[in-house]
């Protein structure tokens, strides 16, 4: 298998209703710019990636303003889907014009504006002789719960070799696309990518990466997110 490139995919469709701000968490504004846009310039713009593919909503209003100030950023536009595996297996089938079965994949949350470049680096050069691929995680420091619907406990859950899962989430191009596909011909909405790699039989890697690679979801989460870009900034 020779040179394998590297491409990305950012779904970009969802509403983030969770934050509650009238508009889609990707394009809250976070330290001058749109969520989105920090993500973009940090994945985007890396010299491991070929090209990034984009999927957003069909009648998305803001995707427009935001692309035009992102004129020197490779990017490339899919359409987004209901669920997120709808919206990479779409951005995956606009690759597949440019990409070859064996090339990797690199699935990256938009509302993940803190993405490291180095966390990046680490995870393709962990993976890239890999059979399978993987993603950036955390171990389970904290005491994990479960509980009942009435948030009553049930048991405490022996957290060893539990896994924080994050993105990127990297596999190869035809593989991954194969598996999505199969995963929603059986009804399986996957909640992320290796989830469907795990149907398909295979065994993806966990790579430890940062911590401060938080996914804005709930309005607290902004004001994180700053801070850690401001410390990025300094480091």
């Amino acid at each position: 298998m020779s040179n394998p490139r590297c491409f990305a995919v950012v779904p970009a469709a969802g509403s983030g209703r969770r934050m509650g701000a009238g508009l889609p968490k990707q394009y809250l504004t976070l330290a001058g710019r749109t969520v989105i846009e920090h993500t973009l310039v940090r994945i985007a713009t890396h010299p491991r990636i070929a090209n990034t593919v984009v999927a957003v909503s069909p009648g998305d209003r803001w995707w427009p303003e935001v692309a035009a100030r992102l004129p020197d950023v490779p990017l490339e536009v899919a359409e987004g889907g209901v669920e997120r595996c709808h919206s990479v297996l779409n951005a995956l089938d606009r690759l597949a014009a440019s990409a070859r079965e064996e090339d990797w994949v690199l699935v990256h949350d938009a509302a993940r504006p803190c993405l490291r470049a180095a966390d990046i680096e680490r995870l393709v050069t962990t993976l890239m002789e890999h059979p399978v691929g993987g993603l950036l995680g955390l171990p389970v420091s904290d005491t994990v719960k479960r509980a009942d619907p009435r948030d009553e406990i049930l048991e405490t859950v022996n957290r060893e070799g539990l896994w924080r899962a994050l993105t990127p989430q990297m596999f190869r191009f035809g593989p991954l696309r194969e598996a999505l596909r199969t995963a929603l011909l059986a009804d399986r909405l996957v909640t992320d990518e290796a989830a469907a790699m795990e149907l398909a039989g295979h065994w993806p890697r966990m790579v430890e990466g940062q911590a401060d690679n938080i996914k804005i979801t709930r309005p607290g989460d902004l004001a994180l997110a700053e801070l850690y870009l401001q410390l990025q900034a300094r480091e």
